[in-house]
């Protein structure tokens, strides 16, 4: 007789020994967390996710401001004189809170208000979010990532929210062919259209970066993967990425790490910039093609997790970012607190200069085609006490050469005008949110490193954008209130933002 055929399929020596390696790994991570009292965290997400869809009720509760937190989503009301703050982390040096909740400040009565509303989508850090007029207003939301408070699980989303701000009621959009899970990722509004660029995932094992480009349909509600081709962006996260006057997409920096050897990774910061286009020869709009540009303007040290937001069409700023000095035997930062401008449709880069108010004089560089500083002196500002010469690093990346201070600077821009007199600003942060509302700009929070300690700001700024003549201090940086359990103490006298302050009554 002969022998009966098999249906199953034969697995090859390769792929067995991946499956036994992750369901051991599995295996392993349950104990781990069995010892440590977590749960597993999808089961967590889904049973919050279940919690939400259950409220009936909206609960609305005036709050002093949101607690500490970075990588939440800042956007501006598209109606009212309000902004809207959604989601976000905050890390105390041994555990990490993911936040789920969402704000409403009143610009003109500088009020919070934190509203509780039926359907809302589990907690979340790294995801994007936008406003748009449509059905008297809305707030739609990608992705993002939640980790368990010892960081030893992550959770990358890939679903798609939209909040009906004048109903508040959240909606979770069931649509299939979208991007896969990530955060870091950009996402923009261009044409009744939603547009998502770029991102990493990493569940602690491995880790990938994307450079791929999906568009979502706000009229047909469908997901559509776009083929780039040309002179394609690497794969990367955290870039500046922002529609054009001509409805073509910018896409600028961002970072990414490689694998070196084994166990060893490397982070790379970009510089480039390119020009994302339909092809006008494809009547269905899916394939656009790449093209590398040559920037130029005021040269600037690189940097990643900077943010932009755009004041004009065709003008952009950007403030802060960090530029990584990798050895060894260390990674240290340096954070930046000027605030660039960018001229879309010229590729064209220049520094946003903040006159004193009483300053008769031109202190405020042009936004196109004016280098002239003679008015205004750019001074390194440490924040430590190593006062010794800093050590100065030359990078030549094909479109600039950059000039970059040690890592003991904070690599803040302090302007002086003609009287000496230092202007305010910000300090230095990554990741902060930034927005534009009634010709005002609105800067909050972020995170700044300093050795081993992460400090996570609550401070809160506005900046004309008509008279740019002073930073007005809305809520001031308490860095004293700060927690660091891994530090000797809850402050530290290294980080302070009177270092960057005037004497004016607003800063006090």
């Amino acid at each position: 007789m002969g022998k009966k055929h098999s249906d199953k399929k034969k697995v090859n020596g390769k792929i067995k020994t991946a499956l036994k390696t992750e369901k051991n790994l599995n295996a392993k991570q349950k104990k781990k967390l069995q010892a440590m009292g977590e749960e597993d965290i999808e089961k967590v997400i889904a049973e919050i996710e279940k919690e939400e869809a259950q409220r009936q009720k909206v609960i609305e509760a005036a709050v002093d401001q949101p607690s500490r937190r970075v990588n939440f989503t800042l956007t501006p009301h598209p109606f009212k004189n309000e902004l809207i703050m959604y989601g976000g982390e905050f890390y105390d040096g041994q555990n990490t809170t993911v936040y789920g909740d969402l704000f409403f400040y009143n610009l003109s009565k500088q009020s919070w208000t934190v509203i509780k509303a039926p359907g809302a989508p589990p907690p979340r850090c790294g995801h994007q979010a936008l406003t748009i007029p449509n059905n008297k207003g809305e707030m739609w939301m990608f992705g993002g990532e939640f980790s368990s408070p010892s960081e030893s699980q992550f959770y990358h989303f890939r679903d798609l929210w939209v909040y009906r701000i004048t109903e508040k009621k959240w909606e979770k959009i069931v649509a299939s062919g979208g991007p896969s899970p990530r955060s870091g990722h950009r996402m923009v509004y261009m044409k009744k259209q939603l547009f998502i660029f770029s991102g990493f995932h990493d569940n602690l094992r491995e880790y990938k970066y994307f450079n791929d480009l999906y568009k979502f349909d706000l009229t047909s509600y469908q997901w559509n993967k776009i083929e780039i081709y040309g002179n394609i962006p690497s794969p990367r996260s955290g870039c500046i990425f922002l529609p054009t006057p001509d409805n073509k997409l910018l896409v600028y920096g961002g970072y990414c790490k490689e694998k070196i050897k084994k166990n060893v990774d490397k982070g790379h910061i970009h510089s480039d910039m390119f020009i994302l286009s339909p092809d006008k020869r494809d009547e269905t709009n899916k394939k656009w093609k790449s093209a590398f540009v040559k920037q130029s303007g005021t040269k600037f040290s690189p940097r990643c997790s900077s943010t932009a937001v755009l004041i004009q069409p065709n003008i952009a700023y950007i403030f802060g970012g960090v530029y990584d000095n990798e050895d060894e035997e260390e990674l240290r930062g340096v954070f930046f607190n000027d605030l660039l401008v960018l001229d879309i449709e010229k590729y064209y880069w220049s520094i946003v200069k903040i006159s004193n108010k009483n300053d008769k004089s031109q202190t405020i560089q042009k936004l196109i085609g004016d280098d002239d500083d003679d008015n205004n002196i750019n001074m390194r500002c440490s924040t430590r006490e190593d006062k010794s010469t800093p050590v100065v690093t030359v990078i030549n990346d094909g479109i600039f050469t950059m000039t970059i201070g040690s890592a003991t600077e904070t690599s803040a821009i302090v302007q002086k005008n003609q009287t000496n007199t230092v202007i305010f600003s910000p300090s230095p942060r990554i990741n902060t949110g930034l927005v534009v509302k009634d010709n005002a700009l609105y800067l909050y929070g972020g995170l700044y490193e300093d050795g081993d300690c992460q400090y996570t700001l609550n401070d809160f700024y506005s900046l004309d954008l008509h008279k740019l003549n002073e930073w007005h201090t809305i809520i001031k940086n308490d860095i004293s209130s700060h927690v660091w359990l891994d530090s000797e103490s809850s402050t530290s006298e290294s980080y302070n933002d009177d270092s960057y302050s005037d004497d004016s009554d607003d800063n006090l």
